[in-house]
């Protein structure tokens, strides 16, 4: 019998969960046995899971869960942990040169682990099948915003953000730090417009009134320089960092006479060697959501990598629908969804 077991997230602030007790229940029903954590800290509590069926398995039990289970979680696993022996899924964030990501894979080659990293299943064309881009876009586009009000009201340093009750509360919460500035209405520039994440950044805009510059592949496909950037408050970048992606900011334009105050970096990929932005080393958190390049010229860069955590309920709701078709045909075929999956593994592995 197939088994999926559902850790529980172990990173501050991570409320989120891969699926929904909703979509657990279709799991159940085409006999997939499921085990959950134990997690005081998600979102949806445990006795809704059990309700539906699942097994309860102590928080953090799943290194004694059988060998034959895939684990599905989102964020990082612990440091401590030497050797991974199970089928994991989550985002692994270890294909593209990140921080950590050598050291990951080093640890599935010691177990003979499989690494099936969400951010690649993907369709024929490469596109995601589940994505918590849209939620992403939304509460990044919120952020940006509340840094620059608060740049603009206090000439400080954005103060820290936490969870939202439901996306109505973040809405408010910018309209009023917006409400106390001069400049109510910041010009907007989204970069990934067409996409996920570009669209979740524009409906948060647009919902508070705001205007939008979109620009996508066709836009910027003849590279640098882009000097109308510069001529807006705020720059959400929205492209993921890949091969091919073109800079947008570099640092020469900390210094150049401009009108951009906050850049916010949705996608957040500081340490690949593909980051559109190249201006900054390291993402940013919920304590302190920004990090200041110029005080002279203000400029603030958002880049909190776990942005849809801000709306949990909203983006784990998204997220298992998204996530749920493709569960119930979880399998190794070698022309499947995960067979390509691992497929993408077993090459990253092989530079170990």
């Amino acid at each position: 019998m197939l088994h999926l077991w559902i850790r529980a997230e172990q990173r501050k602030n991570e409320k989120r969960v891969a699926i929904t007790p909703q979509d657990v229940s279709k799991l159940i029903n085409k006999s997939i046995k499921v085990t959950i954590e134990e997690s005081s800290d998600r979102i949806i509590p445990t006795k809704e899971y059990h309700k539906v069926g699942c097994e309860i398995a102590n928080q953090h039990a799943w290194p004694g869960a059988p060998k034959e289970a895939f684990i599905l979680g989102l964020k990082e696993l612990p440091q401590n942990i030497e050797r991974l022996e199970h089928r994991h899924i989550m985002f692994g964030h270890s294909f593209k040169g990140q921080t950590g990501g050598l050291e990951l894979l080093k640890k599935f080659k010691v177990g003979k682990g499989i690494l099936y990293d969400l951010e690649y299943l993907t369709d024929p064309e490469g596109r995601r099948l589940a994505a918590f881009g849209f939620w992403a876009g939304y509460a990044g586009a919120a952020v940006s915003l509340k840094a620059y009000a608060d740049q603009q009201n206090t000439k400080g340093i954005c103060g820290p953000v936490s969870v939202f009750k439901n996306k109505e509360a973040m809405v408010n919460n910018v309209q009023n730090a917006l409400s106390n500035i001069e400049n109510k209405f910041p010009k907007i520039l989204v970069v990934g417009a067409k996409g996920r994440v570009g669209s979740g950044a524009i409906d948060l805009c647009q919902s508070l009134g705001l205007s939008v510059t979109k620009w996508d592949i066709e836009e910027t496909k003849n590279g640098e320089p882009f000097p109308e950037i510069l001529d807006h408050e705020l720059f959400l970048n929205c492209i993921l960092a890949k091969p091919g992606a073109p800079v947008f900011i570099r640092k020469k334009h900390l210094n150049t006479v401009r009108k951009l105050k906050v850049i916010g970096d949705i996608s957040c990929d500081p340490d690949s060697s593909f980051n559109p932005i190249p201006i900054y080393n390291s993402a940013t958190n919920w304590e302190a959501p920004v990090v200041r390049l110029n005080s002279v010229q203000t400029l603030d860069v958002m880049a909190i990598d776990n942005l849809p955590s801000l709306l949990p309920y909203e983006s784990s709701v998204d997220f298992s629908r998204q996530l749920l078709p493709l569960l119930l045909n979880l399998n190794q075929s070698s022309n499947s969804v995960w067979g390509k999956a691992k497929e993408t593994f077993l090459k990253s592995l092989n530079e170990v």
